[in-house]
């Protein structure tokens, strides 16, 4: 399940942005989430895209049609927002799904009205800086609140008391660089990760589960590595 994320200022000032869009029927929600806070779609001032997958654009055209709220995303995330990115390798896959699910729910694709980029800070629930964080696409990014020490990481895992684990290979349109967005978070330390998949809203709970991923794949790498030195020593 993909979730996306309203976010409120606390200053009075009814100001809120949204983080990805979710698939499909989150708009009613979104709605009735406003009305309960006194807040109406001229509110709603910015849509910040994580990336350009289906489950995250999906009810992009209708919230920005509704609300008038700007959209803004990484420029290696257009083709995906238009439905045209020229899927490789395993992750043709991921493009075939996306084609049907294109064609199921008359996606509409939407404009982007401003591009960001790493290190932005985008004026938005006191400060988001721009994380990117690519491997799932290769301009994923995630979003961080100095003032909460929270991380928005988007599908850069995604964590179930079930499964935490990364996002399939076939849906990864830049697996090369999934490792290096892992340990860049892994430096940064927030106290709180918020994903887009999971279970329970605690983002000091999914910071821990960050940690033990994190670790599991850097033991699997040095295992790799170490394997790779050792047939080369006896070549």
């Amino acid at each position: 399940m993909s979730v996306c994320h309203l976010l409120v200022d606390q200053d009075g000032s009814g100001s809120a942005c949204l983080i990805d869009t979710g698939l499909y029927g989150e708009v009613p929600l979104l709605r009735r989430r406003l009305r309960r806070l006194g807040l109406g779609p001229a509110s709603l001032e910015a849509i910040l895209l994580t990336h350009g997958h289906l489950d995250h654009t999906g009810n992009l055209w209708a919230v920005r049609r509704w609300s008038g709220a700007k959209v803004l995303a990484h420029p290696r995330e257009e083709l995906h927002i238009r439905g045209t990115y020229p899927y490789q390798g395993p992750s043709r896959w991921c493009g075939r799904l996306e084609a049907l699910g294109r064609g199921v729910l008359r996606y509409r694709a939407a404009p982007v009205d401003a591009w960001f980029a790493e290190g932005d800070l985008l004026p938005y629930w006191g400060g988001l800086r721009v994380v990117h964080l690519p491997g799932h696409t290769e301009g994923h990014c995630g979003f961080y609140s100095q003032a909460h020490d929270l991380l928005f990481s988007g599908d850069l895992f995604a964590s179930y008391f079930f499964n935490l684990h990364l996002p399939p290979p076939i849906l990864n349109s830049a697996p090369h660089l999934m490792a290096g967005s892992l340990r860049r978070v892994r430096e940064m330390a927030p106290g709180r990760i918020v994903p887009n998949h999971y279970d329970f809203p605690d983002g000091r709970l999914h910071r821990r589960r960050f940690d033990r991923l994190h670790d599991r794949v850097a033991r699997r790498e040095a295992r790799v590595e170490a394997a790779a030195r050792l047939r080369d020593a006896r070549r």
